[in-house]
């Protein structure tokens, strides 16, 4: 599973596993305890969260949600110690933390809030999400060092 797997939908609290496609919408099941299903169509607003970005002030103007989501991983490695209820400070001084170009004109609390609270239901029902990207990096960096030891081995017998 990645990030092009997981929706949201407008409306619902939590976020969903995409199963499959149908003619008119999408099957989607929720990533909680009770995993239930639901057809979204087009009716429903469906946001992939490998399409989410947060604005930032840089010369890109955002960054995707899925690099602030290992960024996040890597600083506090599941425990952000933030809720929904956190004040608006704490939340605001958490992504100045993880993000210090973030455009606090443009992203609201309120999407800090469902960036905390997307980030808790990944943790806790998906966290392979956030390490691949690491294997696949160590898997590339193992498989460029290879033939490197290879033309060296041959270099010298």
């Amino acid at each position: 599973m990645d990030f092009s797997d997981i929706a949201s939908v407008s409306g619902k609290g939590n976020l969903f596993k995409i199963v499959q496609p149908t003619r008119t919408g999408v099957v989607l099941e929720s990533m909680d305890e009770h995993k239930k299903k639901m057809v979204a169509t087009m009716h429903n607003k469906v946001s992939i969260l490998s399409e989410i970005s947060i604005y930032t002030t840089d010369s890109e103007g955002a960054v995707p949600l899925e690099d602030v989501m290992r960024k996040i991983h890597q600083e506090f490695d599941g425990d952000t110690d933030l809720d929904k209820n956190s004040s608006s400070e704490e939340l605001k001084s958490f992504l100045k933390f993880v993000l210090p170009e973030y455009d606090e004109s443009r992203v609201y609390v309120s999407d800090i809030k469902k960036l905390v609270s997307w980030y808790g239901q990944i943790v806790k029902e998906a966290p392979e999400v956030l390490a691949e990207k690491k294997e696949e990096k160590k898997e590339t960096k193992k498989a460029a060092k290879k033939p490197a030891a290879k033309k060296e081995e041959k270099k010298g017998e």
